[in-house]
């Protein structure tokens, strides 16, 4: 089987030496080890580092066969702006330029976002005839919306009617609608005007968990120690991996950790990334002793700290786009046997509650956040419960080879039942 996928904004294998793969990179990589041809359309734009890996398309095929096409767009330094926007269609121009002279594929699996290369892709799979899954991601533009204030969002609506034609397009024209969760199928169905079909479903994100060698743990212990995380210390360590962004609420955080340690309470926040908010995230966390920021970390800084930590904070705000949605960093939590301590409400909410691995706090309570770490820390039965629940949910809905193997699968099955009567558009 030859597959397509269509997705940017992830890091790729070819990036420096640590970084975790996502949802393409994972599925490439499994689907490549199946036999299957592999090609994935990406772009050369880093969005995680905001800067291009190649000054033209560029193309890496690697060892397992996997053809990497990357496609140069120009690039933005704010995920809310008008540059981003151009090059969103700038990377659909050229792909729609690109596969005019490719062998056609036997599937396309496409991420949504983008809109244009969701357009694009549905466009060109019904011109060659061949299925095109649209998998959704984000809810774009729903979720732009929560930008600006109430009272101006109606005057937005209009603006956007541009992008919500294109997700109204990509989703109707698509062969099947897929999502991380089932809400995010939903949206996918409203937007494409119809009910479920057979072929309409949903696959969490997976994680492969891989066991550092003896030198990556020492090197990773090291580069701790050297930030003052030492794993005999006695203190309650909350761990964070991700971007600082407009859609996470980390005042709420630094206002906890102050509290708790104003109390005089043994807590440590570590908080490891970039984005947008850092600099301002470290300003407000100046004075504080217990708030770390190392600022990006590799995989096995990411797994040693998983070690040494209690729990992992999901600080999200309840967006219109998250709160239907199952996000990457709590299934990389769950996969270290970690409870998680989010503010999401909605569908992460319910299954933190379903499956008792973790606890949901109220937006903007930094009290309430405090409150909670406080307890948690005192109740040693209760944590090591979480814990193991943490580490069964984890093995039966998030490991790689049981996530994506079942994609895998349904992509064979839509491929084998496309052009039957009733099937080639669900």
């Amino acid at each position: 089987m030859r597959v397509w996928l269509v997705t940017t904004g992830e890091p790729l294998p070819i990036d420096e030496d640590g970084v975790r793969l996502l949802r393409a990179g994972i599925l490439s990589n499994m689907l490549a080890q199946r036999g299957h041809d592999v090609v994935w359309w990406t772009s050369t734009f880093d969005h995680r580092r905001k800067r291009h890996r190649a000054d033209s398309d560029a193309r890496v095929v690697l060892d397992n066969g996997v053809d990497i096409r990357m496609l140069h767009g120009c690039g933005y330094r704010r995920n809310v702006s008008l540059h981003r926007v151009l090059d969103h269609i700038l990377v659909a121009k050229y792909f729609v330029r690109a596969v005019k002279s490719e062998p056609k594929p036997d599937i396309i699996l496409c991420s949504l976002p983008t809109l244009e290369l969701s357009v694009a892709t549905v466009r060109y799979a019904k011109a060659v005839g061949v299925p095109a899954v649209i998998d959704i991601r984000d809810l774009w533009p729903d979720l732009f919306e929560e930008f600006v204030p109430i009272w101006a969002r109606r005057a937005l609506r209009p603006l956007l009617f541009p992008m919500r034609w294109q997700a109204r397009l990509a989703c109707q024209r698509a062969t099947a609608i897929t999502g991380n969760a089932p809400d995010m199928v939903d949206w996918g169905l409203k937007m494409a005007n119809r009910s479920a079909g057979p072929l309409d479903r949903y696959f969490p994100f997976g994680y492969v968990t891989k066991s550092l060698s003896e030198e990556q743990r020492n090197q990773a212990l090291f580069f701790w120690t050297e930030h003052g995380i030492i794993p005999k210390k006695d203190e309650f360590t909350v761990c964070y991996f991700g971007v600082f962004g407009p859609h996470h609420e980390f005042e709420t955080v630094i206002e906890a950790a102050r509290i708790l340690e104003n109390a005089g309470e043994s807590f440590r926040f570590v908080l490891c990334g970039t984005g947008e908010r850092f600099e301002c995230i470290k300003t407000q966390a100046t004075r504080l002793k217990s708030v770390y920021l190392p600022g990006w970390v590799g995989v096995p800084e990411m797994r040693t700290l998983m070690e040494i930590s209690k729990v992992g904070l999901a600080p999200f705000r309840s967006n219109v786009g998250y709160t239907g949605n199952m996000p990457n960093k709590p299934v990389e939590y769950l996969s270290a046997g970690l409870p998680i301590v989010s503010t999401l409400q909605g569908y992460l909410r319910t299954f933190l509650n379903t499956h008792d691995c973790g606890i949901t706090c109220a937006n903007g309570d930094a009290a309430g956040l405090a409150q909670a770490l406080s307890a948690l820390a005192a109740n040693q039965t209760r944590l090591n419960r979480m814990s193991d629940n943490a580490r069964k949910v984890f093995a039966e809905y998030f490991d790689a080879e049981k996530a994506y193997g079942g994609m895998i699968d349904y992509l064979m099955e839509v491929t084998t039942n496309f052009g039957k009567k009733g099937n080639s558009e669900v």
